[in-house]
């Protein structure tokens, strides 16, 4: 079994961008402390972009650095000093349609997880859902406090395309599709919400620290 990382690890993504990653458990305070982290790497001179992903952060440079040494220290030591950062955002719910056509890897949720589709809707509609994080295509939230009996592997052969709206599962986490695409997770309903706009401001409906609340609109067969 892999242990988690005591310390950050970072990658280079190119000449551009460094890619910071988090140690220990992967939790809402641990997140928070990303949110904390990017909103003071985003007013450092060299850094174009602070972008906060899944307990890791992005870091685009104005221009390529020489070293990277002293970032990397500057990174560890504010990593280190970063207090949870709160963010009171706005509590969205949505309607879902679970199982039916919109739901078709629901009987693979029930198969895994040995629990019944009465069940597993009532764990997914029960919390209240922060966003994490913003990634994988344009308005995705990644959504954390998912039950851990819902916990589900990606499937071993992507769909091609799933539509826009789709509510799914992966490993430990859940999530809702904002346009349609391929796919890894386990579908097992459906929205009508739109999650982006590129005519709005911003065009993201949802940001990190904003909340979602499934509600139960049906369950199909």
């Amino acid at each position: 079994m892999n242990s988690l990382p005591a310390t950050p690890v970072f990658s280079l993504l190119g000449t551009t961008a460094l890619l910071f990653e988090a140690p220990g458990a992967f939790d809402l305070e641990a997140q928070q402390r990303i949110w904390a982290l990017a909103k003071e790497a985003e007013a450092w001179p060299e850094i174009r972009e602070a972008v906060p992903g899944m307990k890791n952060l992005m870091l685009t440079f104005v221009e390529p650095p020489q070293t990277l040494d002293a970032l990397q220290e500057r990174l560890m030591a504010a990593w280190q000093a970063a207090v949870p950062l709160a963010r009171s955002g706005r509590v969205v719910e949505l309607p879902v349609v679970y199982g039916g056509a919109g739901g078709p890897h629901m009987a693979d949720v029930v198969a895994h997880t040995g629990l019944s589709v009465e069940q597993i809707v009532e764990l997914h509609s029960a919390p209240l859902y922060p966003v994490y994080a913003l990634g994988s295509h344009p308005g995705y939230c990644y959504l954390g406090g998912m039950d851990p009996r819902l916990a589900t592997p990606r499937r071993k052969v992507p769909v091609m395309s799933i539509p826009g709206g789709a509510v799914s599962i992966g490993g430990a986490q859940t999530g809702v599709s904002a346009s349609a695409g391929p796919s890894g997770w386990n579908t097992i309903g459906s929205t009508t919400m739109s999650f982006f706009d590129p005519a709005a401001e911003p065009p993201a409906a949802l940001q990190p620290g904003d909340m979602i609340r499934f509600r139960v609109e049906a369950v199909l067969r």
